[in-house]
């Protein structure tokens, strides 16, 4: 039965997306169009700070009643942080609609920001801070895109922050950040359950109608495309993890579809991906190999992770590099093309039955693209790609376009 996703925006510009569920439980949230690069330029790890303080106290409740507020009906209230979003979401027994999103409104509207609760927490973020950097399979990921888009640019700093940039975060610039970038025009809200759009819409113009407060905020600069590099960064230890990746599109480019398939292909969550095959199937390389893709709304990335022994990183990167070289210079042939879509739209389906997914995805379909997910437009242009699309695709992740950054 075909799901009629229904969609509304309000007089001041916050869009609603509903998706009718037949369950028992419900899921609602605000997506926000404001992320670590749209943190203070002294002030790396404010958007995300501002995500763990958001829960910390409103003009109307205490933190320990936010806490409680969703728990004690055994729903849940959570929240992240990515480059350029945040999400702010609760799960709950279907019952319990109107006590989750007068909830979400009281945070974005009303929150406080105590001191003594911001110095709390910023001990519980410098211990999410150290924790990745002792972690090499993580930490990797953030210095790599250092490289790629520039370690002081709004893209390419770590979304937690430094420590001196934490330390120096008061409640006053939390509250100023609330200000002008949880704003209605800046923001999408998501229900999925089995509430009629038409009660979800009145309830959401009741929660959210009073806010009109326009988006305030220095201008997003497209990171420049710096030159390849080819770093080593010696940690003292037996293993090594290493990225290879490149600049990307950004996410309303002609080319995403090809790029999504390329990514599949290569190292995707397949065991047949071409090489977890070559690396760690027919030749025991790496115990890990992972493609992704991080598309933005002006630039993206493509990245290969693999972990394996230091002895073996120079032959994994000589087939890494010879995999894409040889799908960058001779087409697919028509039968590969086939199997390569089957598989990919084949996985969509598996996971738009991922019901948090499906709600989390609502929500940022409609703020970024204007429109609802749809598994069917996506399969169409899926269907469309060339095999001449997927090398280009290729080409822009070649070996010698690719940065390289190898922690061992």
């Amino acid at each position: 039965m075909t799901t009629t996703i229904s969609t509304h925006t309000l007089a001041n510009g916050l869009k609603l997306v509903h998706v009718p569920q037949p369950q028992r439980v419900g899921w609602c949230g605000l997506v926000v169009n404001s992320g670590s690069r749209d943190d203070a330029p002294n002030l790396f790890g404010q958007a995300h700070f501002v995500e763990h303080t958001i829960f910390k106290g409103t003009t109307h409740r205490r933190a320990c009643h936010i806490i409680n507020r969703m728990e004690t009906v055994g729903g849940e209230l959570n929240a992240y942080t990515t480059k350029e979003g945040t999400v702010l979401y609760s799960v709950f027994p279907e019952p319990y609609f109107n006590r989750a999103i007068d909830l979400l409104a009281d945070l974005v509207m009303y929150s406080v920001f105590p001191d003594t609760e911001i110095q709390r927490e910023k001990e519980v973020v410098l211990e999410e801070v150290y924790s990745y950097r002792d972690a090499p399979s993580e930490a990797v990921f953030d210095d790599f895109e250092d490289l790629i888009f520039g370690a002081d640019t709004a893209m390419g700093h770590n979304i937690l922050g430094t420590e001196a940039h934490i330390q120096a975060i008061s409640s006053a610039h939390c509250s100023q950040y609330l200000k002008q970038q949880y704003v209605p025009e800046n923001m999408a809200f998501f229900y999925l359950g089995p509430a009629p759009a038409h009660r979800v819409f009145r309830k959401a113009e009741k929660c959210f109608g009073a806010m009109h407060h326009s988006l305030c905020r220095t201008p997003r600069t497209t990171p420049p495309i710096l030159a390849p590099q080819h770093r080593v960064v010696n940690i003292g230890s037996h293993q090594s993890h290493t990225i290879v990746g490149a600049r990307i599109p950004n996410m309303y480019h002609e080319s995403r579809f090809a790029l999504a398939l390329l990514n599949n292909l290569l190292a995707g969550p397949g065991m047949n991906s071409l090489l977890n095959v070559q690396m760690r199937e027919r030749r025991g390389l790496v115990y890990t190999v992972e493609s992704s893709i991080a598309a933005f709304t002006d630039c993206g990335l493509m990245e290969i992770y693999f972990g394996c022994e230091q002895s073996k990183v120079e032959k994994s990167l000589h087939i890494i590099g010879n995999t894409i070289d040889r799908l960058a210079q001779s087409p697919l042939s028509a039968a590969q093309l086939h199997a390569a879509k089957k598989q990919y739209c084949g996985q969509l389906l598996v996971a738009s039955q991922n019901v948090e997914a499906m709600a989390l995805g609502a929500g940022k379909t409609f703020l970024y693209w204007n429109r609802v997910p749809d598994i069917d437009h996506t399969v169409e242009h899926i269907q469309a790609v060339s095999a001449e699309q997927i090398r280009q695709a290729a080409e822009m992740l070649h070996p010698s376009k690719a940065t390289i950054l190898s922690f061992q």
